[in-house]
């Protein structure tokens, strides 16, 4: 992919370097390459970079997948195909829309810094880095960063996000027998790695989604009066998160209630067990070993440490009077810090712009309730305001099966993106 990224941009005349990072902490493993880019060297020009990411979740046919994952298909006006949305469609879109303006003789309005990643899906390993390293060499005179790879809040109307959470990952594994036991003849002798794994896991957060790890909501910010008014004036139904959902299987009965625990409260989810039997039919074994993976996307004040020392007291506590003879292990896998910027800047005002010029409407002010690494990073160290410009719908299945893109959502994408240049170009910075 980075090499396809590389081809595309080369033979539109961009100078491109690929950034080796070296091997992936504790593997041989080579972490692929990040493509940095620079179209235009004008000193008259405003430096906008622009940022995105060309690896993708895992996926499967078996998972669930009408067509095949890793095959473009256009279909019913959408482009249906594992990362279409996240993140390959946008970032296809940037090169769009440099082809675009050659093919239409217009003048690019800005020196366009593109930095595209493939780590993204996994921490952003190496790129902070990069960012580090780079910040008064390779991005210095950057004016404003702008980054495509989150979603619309619903179905039908264009927002502009200023503010993400922070993710982080764990792993929990349970170690008893040196191999896996047949059920009849040692169950009920031997105390279980998975009976014990889901015990703990039970006391982690409530069916209704309450985390119940002590310490966690005593760092989240209170709610003021006057954010709680913002959320009046989002543009989103409970019908929409039904359509993205493919359910009624809300926790809240309101959408600002909804919208509060997708934005600003922290939320812990399970994501699966390595270890433990999944294949089907019926299998009757006890496993020797299993992994449990949790996340929890973290909020204004959570900070990593000081979350990483209220999980792992709270599980060695939990394990302590469980009072097992398997042995546990927690280990932080990955994280990210959440990211709350000014929605006021004049980056922003640019992007209002560009959505009303093509969508014919404003653009609702969100924040998200996913992760973007690297948001912060850009922010810290380049000092310049970081916007986040949506092209895909709340109904896109990123990280899902048949993840998609509507055909309108790119093409208008597209547009977006070449208008926000435009008016990134000239609008006032005071």
């Amino acid at each position: 992919m980075a090499h396809f990224i590389k081809t595309e941009l080369t033979a539109l005349g961009v100078e491109i370097e690929l950034r080796e990072l070296g091997k992936q902490e504790g593997t041989d493993v080579d972490l692929p390459p990040i493509v940095l880019g620079r179209y235009g060297n004008d000193p008259k020009k405003r430096n906008i970079l622009v940022y995105g990411h060309y690896d993708v979740q895992p996926a499967l046919v078996e998972d669930g997948w009408n067509t095949e994952p890793f095959k473009l298909i256009v279909k019913d006006g959408k482009l249906i195909g594992r990362g279409s949305t996240d993140d390959k469609g946008p970032v296809m879109g940037w090169i769009n829309c440099i082809q675009a303006h050659q093919k239409a003789g217009i003048e690019f309005p800005v020196n366009l810094v593109m930095c595209f990643e493939g780590m993204e899906e996994y921490g952003s390993d190496g790129l902070d880095d990069l960012i580090r390293t780079e910040k008064d060499k390779f991005f210095k005179g950057v004016d404003a960063t702008c980054i495509c790879d989150n979603y619309w809040l619903g179905t039908s109307h264009p927002v502009l996000t200023y503010g993400i959470r922070g993710c982080s990952y764990y792993s929990v594994t349970v170690s008893g027998p040196s191999a896996d036991l047949h059920s009849g003849i040692f169950g009920g002798m031997v105390a279980e790695p998975l009976i014990d794994l889901t015990h703990v896991f039970s006391k982690l957060v409530s069916p209704q989604g309450k985390i119940l790890i002590p310490g966690v909501m005593d760092m989240v910010v209170p709610l003021t009066p006057e954010e709680d008014k913002l959320y009046d004036e989002i543009k989103y139904s409970m019908e929409d998160l039904y359509a993205a959902t493919g359910s009624k299987t809300n926790l809240f009965e309101t959408e600002k209630e909804s919208l509060m625990a997708r934005w600003r409260y922290p939320t812990l989810s399970f994501h699966g067990v390595e270890g433990a039997f999944s294949a089907p039919g019926a299998k009757t074994v006890i496993p020797a070993k299993v992994s449990g993976k949790f996340s929890i996307r973290t909020v204004p004040n959570i900070t990593p440490r000081e979350l990483d020392e209220c999980v792992t007291t709270y599980i060695n506590k939990v394990w302590e009077e469980l009072g097992s003879k398997n042995k546990l292990e927690i280990k932080l896998l990955h994280d990210g810090m959440w990211w709350l910027s000014s929605p006021n800047h004049w980056n922003f005002e640019a992007a209002k712009k560009a959505t009303k010029a093509v969508w014919k409407v404003d653009p609702d002010m969100t924040r998200e309730g996913g992760s973007i690494p690297v948001t912060l990073t850009f922010e810290e160290e380049l000092k310049k305001n970081v916007l986040l410009l949506p092209m895909g719908r709340g109904d896109d299945g990123a990280h899902s099966i048949n993840e998609k893109l509507d055909l309108i959502n790119y093409i208008n994408g597209i547009k977006t993106l070449g208008a926000y240049l435009h008016y990134a170009a000239v609008e006032p910075m005071a």
